[in-house]
């Protein structure tokens, strides 16, 4: 099968996209390269990926309405996996207007490119951080996500709202899924497994917000690509059980779902610090602050959805994750 995976020089993306390559599929990448963090990085990923021969990437950003029209119609996928976002919930509070043009202009295109040429299943990027400032623990794909805590987090809203629209309007199956906190081997250096690596190597105190009382559901990159798959084989239908008159906010009569993939597993920030610690044999400075804006002090996925759907549910500890982590940071700074 010819599938599209956007953002295929970030993180999930360059993952998602050696694992489809793997298993026989066709893929075309597309991405901006932007600088919001090192396009080196973003470079040094497609590397891994340009020498397949059952891959093609063509420099595009979403935002480009006649180039994704373009794209869709010539090359005529059977699916779609959509990762390009503009990333980041503390960047969204000085540069609104990246996350409008990416993230909400760059969905309708991809909306509207899905429409027009018959693809048979779009999975698309959310995040745990549609919760916003909600407190029951775990979070639940049924539960009310209505008050976002940053934009980044409305855009997420947004765009499953969109395609909610699209699966109902057009027939078009979407699954939305909400990535909780992912790190592993090529993650993004905006995000604290990599913050907190490159500080204590090089002898920086790290940044410990809310005075450390955090936890988060840290996921290994693996079992998120893993979630991946197995709903991009799995396109949404409509749930027989879907009751309008008490609307599941998880379900919908429309070809169409949300799933939360986490490590089911909450983890205390403290705790992570410290795996990080043991995995590269030295210890952080820590610089306690007040927590950030757009911040919140706890995430849990419950997984119970994807694993009825899918037969998956992630697994790899953070001991194991942040030690390939680890090794693989060394290995790519010769440190």
């Amino acid at each position: 099968m010819k599938i599209l995976v956007t953002g295929a020089a970030g993180f999930i993306g360059m993952h998602v996209c050696e694992r489809l390559i793997a298993r026989g599929d066709e893929v075309v990448g597309i991405d901006n390269l932007n600088d919001y963090y090192s396009p080196q990085l973003k470079t040094d990923r497609l590397n891994r990926l340009i020498p397949n021969a059952a891959f093609r990437f063509i420099k595009l950003d979403v935002a480009d309405r006649a180039g994704i029209e373009a794209l869709f119609a010539a090359e005529q996928f059977g699916r779609v996996i959509h990762l390009a976002a503009q990333a980041g919930v503390r960047y969204s509070i000085k540069n609104p207007h990246a996350y409008a043009d990416s993230n909400l202009v760059g969905f309708v295109n991809i909306l509207e490119g899905c429409r027009h040429n018959k693809v048979q299943h779009l999975v698309y990027a959310s995040s745990s951080s549609v919760y916003g400032g909600n407190t029951k623990m775990p979070f639940c794909e049924s539960d009310s996500v209505d008050h976002p805590v940053s934009l980044y987090a409305a855009t997420k809203k947004a765009n499953e709202l969109m395609a909610h629209t699209y699966s109902h309007l057009y027939d078009l199956p979407t699954t939305g899924l909400r990535f909780f906190t992912v790190y592993g081997p090529w993650g993004r250096p905006d995000m604290a497994p990599f913050l907190f690596t490159s500080a204590i190597l090089e002898g920086r105190p790290i940044n410990v917000f809310n005075h450390g009382q955090m936890k988060r559901d840290f996921t290994y990159i693996d079992d998120i690509v893993e979630g991946v798959l197995r709903t991009v084989d799995r396109p949404a239908e409509p749930a027989a059980d879907f009751n309008p008159d008490k609307p599941d906010a998880a379900l919908s009569y429309a070809p169409y779902r949300v799933f939360n993939i986490g490590n089911s597993d909450p983890v205390e920030l403290m705790d992570f610090i410290g795996a990080i610690e043991n995995s590269i044999g030295m210890k952080a400075t820590k610089n306690f602050l007040p927590m950030q804006d757009g911040d919140v002090p706890a995430t849990y996925a419950d997984t119970e959805a994807l694993k009825a759907w899918t037969g998956f549910v992630p697994s790899t500890s953070v001991v194991d994750g942040v030690a390939r982590f680890a090794a693989w940071y060394r290995a790519y700074y010769s440190i």
